[in-house]
């Protein structure tokens, strides 16, 4: 994959921002609201994805039409939706970029399906690790026993982390 650069940014026009904000709402319900300014930049990558500046911070991320909190955003305003807590064996195959196993999660959330983007926290300090993609919904996530629950899309030290804006 080539490595992911800024294409364009721009200021979101105050239309536009309403929308931002109504698809961040259908992610992550009533924290969305962590996240409201009324100074938000589009920032247009070389890759699949779209960061927003919220106050000039790169706090939220659009990939697949879904508007997410990045790692940075979660760090900074700690939600408790659509998470799945690790233990401290995970972590450091986490911060790597593995997906998300089966055997290394303690508990889940129970808010979300099959294909929603969800934050990977650490169980100690609940520190967000990665976001992912659900590979099942959350009842079936704490049934299984073992294999891959979630996809590993955005991780600390990645393209998306390290992009200079």
């Amino acid at each position: 994959m080539a490595r992911l650069s800024v294409r364009k940014r721009y200021t979101v026009r105050k239309s536009k921002l309403s929308e931002i904000y109504e698809k961040l709402k259908e992610s992550l319900g009533d924290s969305s609201e962590l996240f409201r300014s009324d100074k938000v930049e589009m920032v247009e990558t070389t890759g699949d994805v779209t960061i927003y500046l919220v106050d000039k911070k790169p706090y939220l991320m659009e990939i697949n039409g879904s508007v997410f909190p990045t790692l940075r955003g979660a760090v900074a305003n700690p939600f408790t939706e659509k998470q799945v807590v690790v233990d401290s064996g995970a972590i450091p195959f986490m911060a790597k970029g593995a997906d998300l196993m089966r055997p290394g999660i303690v508990s889940v959330s129970d808010d979300f399906k099959e294909g929603d983007l969800l934050v990977i926290v650490e169980e100690s300090y609940k520190k967000p690790l990665a976001v992912g993609v659900a590979l099942m919904n959350s009842g079936d996530m704490m049934a299984a026993e073992s294999g891959k629950v979630a996809k590993n899309i955005h991780y600390v030290g990645d393209e998306i982390w390290n992009l200079e804006i």
